[in-house]
This record gives C-alpha cells, sequence and structure tokens, in this order.
C-alpha cells in the first residue's frame, strides 16, 4: 500500500512552520557568532584602535599576520597554547574513559554520588574555584607546601605560581582538574547504552575485557570520543579565566587568549593593537578549526 503523500501545501506550511521555530536561534547565531566573526576577519587587516575616530581604522592588509609571527611574545604565548592542549585533552579524555568504565556499572546513588562529585567543579563558579587553588598554591599557607615540608620532600617552600618551571604545569592541573567532569557523565551515559548481546557474544567467543572494550564498546563510544575531544581541545585554547586570576600571564604562563585581551584592552597606548588583537584571534580560530578536522578524519577511520 503507497504511503500517503503531503500536498505542497501542507509542506510548504510545515517548513515556514519549522523555520518560525528556529528564527530565535538563527538570529542569535547571526548576530553573536557570524556577524562578529565577519568583524573579527576584517578588523584583523586594518589597524583599528579604540582611540581612532574611525571604527575599522585603515586598511592594512596582512601586515598584522606577518608581525604576529615576529613577535617573540606571542610566539611564546602560541607555543604554552599548545603544551596546554597537547597535555590536557590526552589526559582528560583518558582520565574520564576510565573512571566511567569503573562506576558506570554502579546502580543508584553510588553511581549518582560519583558523577556528582566529579561534576561539581564544572558547575561550580571559575572564580571560587580559582580562589581555592591559589589557596592551595600559596607560598606560605598554601597546603601543598605543607604536605611536602610535612612529608621531607621538600626544604623551603616552593613559588607554585611564581617560579616559570612550575607555573604553567599549575594551571594544567587546575584546567584538567576542572575539565573531567562532562566527558564522565557523557562516557557514562553511553557504555551504559553499548549493546550487551555484543559483549554477550564476545565473552562467549572467548575475548577477554581488554579485546571486548576494544572491539565492541570502543566503537560504539566512538562518536562520544569525538564530541569530548573537539569541546575539551577547544576549552585548552580558550585557557584564559585562570590565567587572568592567577598569573596575568606572567611566570612564563602567558597563552592566545590571554595576549589577545592583553593587546586588545590592556596596551591602549598602542595605536593598531585592536587589530592586531583580531588578527591573533584569527590565527587562533584556524588552529582550533584545523585540529577539529584532525581529529574529525582520525576518527572516520576508525
Amino acid at each position: 500500500m503507497a504511503r500517503p503523500t503531503m500536498s505542497r501545501a501542507l509542506q510548504r506550511r510545515e517548513t515556514v512552520t519549522g523555520y518560525l521555530f528556529m528564527l530565535p536561534s538563527l538570529i542569535f547565531f547571526l548576530g553573536f557568532v557570524v556577524i562578529p566573526m565577519i568583524i573579527c576577519i576584517f578588523l584583523s587587516l586594518t589597524n583599528a584602535n579604540m582611540h581612532d575616530k574611525s571604527l575599522f581604522g585603515s586598511f592594512i592588509g596582512l601586515s598584522n599576520f606577518t608581525s604576529l609571527f615576529r613577535d617573540e611574545t606571542f610566539l611564546e604565548a602560541l607555543k604554552n597554547t599548545f603544551l596546554i592542549v597537547i597535555v590536557s585533552v590526552p589526559a582528560v579524555c583518558a582520565f574520564s574513559l576510565w573512571v566511567s568504565s569503573a562506576i558506570y556499572k554502579m546502580k543508584g546513588p553510588m553511581l549518582s554520588a560519583f558523577r556528582c562529585i566529579f561534576y561539581l567543579p564544572v558547575v561550580t563558579g571559575s572564580v571560587a574555584v580559582t580562589v581555592v587553588w591559589k589557596w592551595m598554591y600559596d607560598n606560605y599557607n598554601g597546603i601543598f607546601n605543607y604536605v611536602l615540608k610535612g612529608a621531607g620532600l621538600i626544604e623551603q617552600n616552593i613559588n607554585w605560581l611564581g617560579d616559570s618551571k612550575f607555573a604553567l604545569w599549575c594551571i594544567i592541573l587546575i584546567l584538567f582538574t576542572t575539565s573531567v567532569g562532562q566527558p564522565i557523565v557523557l562516557y557514562v551515559s553511553a557504555l551504559g547504552n553499548v549493546d550487551q548481546t555484543l559483549i554477550e557474544a564476545a565473552e562467549v567467543d572467548g575475548a577477554n575485557g581488554l579485546q571486548v572494550f576494544w572491539k565492541v564498546k570502543w566503537p560504539q563510544i566512538m562518536p562520544t570520543t569525538l564530541y569530548i575531544l573537539v569541546i575539551t581541545t577547544i576549552n585548552s585554547f580558550q585557557c584564559f579565566a585562570l590565567i587572568q586570576l592567577l598569573t596575568k600571564g606572567g611566570s612564563g604562563t602567558n597563552t592566545v587568549m590571554y595576549y589577545i585581551y592583553y593587546t586588545a584592552f590592556k596596551l591602549t597606548e598602542q595605536a593598531g593593537h585592536f587589530g592586531y588583537a583580531n588578527a591573533m584571534g584569527v590565527i587562533l580560530a584556524i588552529c582550533i578549526g584545523l585540529l577539529s578536522a584532525v581529529q574529525f578524519k582520525l576518527a572516520e577511520e576508525k
């Protein structure tokens, strides 16, 4: 029996209704994402600054971009940003998957308690979390120095946030602890939805736990893994609040996001700084896009 088809008038009415429901989100997306992106790209080609009477400054082509790669401060910030991404993204994904694999079979209050514990830093304000960590890293009253001295591992207090040997790794540790909550919740859900019949069939065929995970579970949670990789990469590239509140870019912790803020809003006496900051934003967006594309490609091959 042939399926009944909708009339063109009904199809058109449903299409219009659908777009009307989407309209608020489309307006928000255009106004706060697409248009600012276009303005950012255009300003990156100008010497715009806050003191110039003309909003967009003068067109200077690719001068900002050529200057960026001769700017030692920017290159250091770019190196620090990539270090944060390279270290934090695999660590967050691996740790989240490990914890999720250990707790996803738990029932009732135990599972809820673990998810709450790991997700709490995500919903806690970044300022509050940073204040707690700043106290823990304190030179004189911090818990880290207190425990290490008490255990006899160090003789003198360590200036965690003032020493370039430790400061960036301290930032990475905080970023790690505040980033694992959402991936753990997502992985718990993904592992709980894995087809149990496939797992049972693999176990009947003699597969061990590692083989079951790699051959059965891993392919089914790959979409979740890809999503976690992308959002964690973006969050790591955009690390700003921790730098601003803890070190203000000092002690070798300058990142591209902080340098953009510093160049655009702090160096107000320098002409052309606003266009220069937008050029850094374009470079950062390109880096995020390329790395995300590589992740999508690798996921497709799996």
